[in-house]
């Protein structure tokens, strides 16, 4: 029915994920859009154009949502690069269905929007994961390439320390492919900011 946009909403483990956008300020050394075009049961999650608000709320009527939990906002894009539209299908979906909404974010949405975003948040969002990935702003710009330069790595923990007053669970997460002192040191800041830490 949407052909002409591409896989906009997708199974993914037991998860119900929705891609709404490809635009993203990083262009990560380990972003799993450079290896593969589909994930879970999506063929593409390239879109050809990005939905609208209507179309997403469309297709969720089109899904059998009896079998998830949440709608988690995540795909070949930053999320966050949408936030009123965002924000708006998340809105609409807690008004009208049993799922919790979770963010897999890179905790730059203040920089992408050029103002405080977590406040936005409140009363809307369950869950939010935010990409820590490395332990200090040199060598998360190494290795994500943020268009924000050095300034991204403080602008993450800044969105992570505000977001935790309108956001009920928050988690931070970091790649495998790093060092292990580097994971720990990343540990240590997840836990000064008072949130975990995932090792994906």
């Amino acid at each position: 029915m949407h052909d002409e946009i591409g896989d906009v909403l997708y199974d993914y483990g037991r998860g119900l994920y929705a891609n709404i956008t490809n635009r993203c300020p990083c262009r990560c050394e380990f972003c799993i859009r450079t290896m593969t075009d589909s994930l879970g049961s999506a063929d593409s999650l390239w879109l050809k154009r990005e939905p609208s608000v209507s179309e997403v709320i469309d297709m969720l009527a089109d899904w059998d949502l009896s079998k998830y939990d949440e709608l988690v906002f995540c795909g070949y894009g930053e999320p966050m690069e949408r936030l009123e539209d965002l924000l708006a299908i998340a809105k609409y979906v807690k008004e009208n269905t049993h799922l919790k909404i979770r963010i897999n974010t890179n905790g730059l949405s203040d920089l992408i929007n050029r103002r405080e975003t977590a406040p936005e948040l409140a009363d809307i969002v369950d869950t939010i994961s935010v990409s820590l990935n490395q332990c200090s702003a040199a060598k998360y710009e190494a290795l994500c390439h943020p268009s924000f330069g050095e300034d991204a790595f403080d602008a993450i923990l800044h969105f992570t320390k505000e977001v935790q007053k309108y956001v009920p669970k928050v988690a931070m997460s970091v790649v495998n492919v790093i060092p292990q002192e580097d994971v720990d040191a990343c540990r240590k800041i997840a836990a000064d900011l008072g949130v975990t830490l995932r090792v994906r």
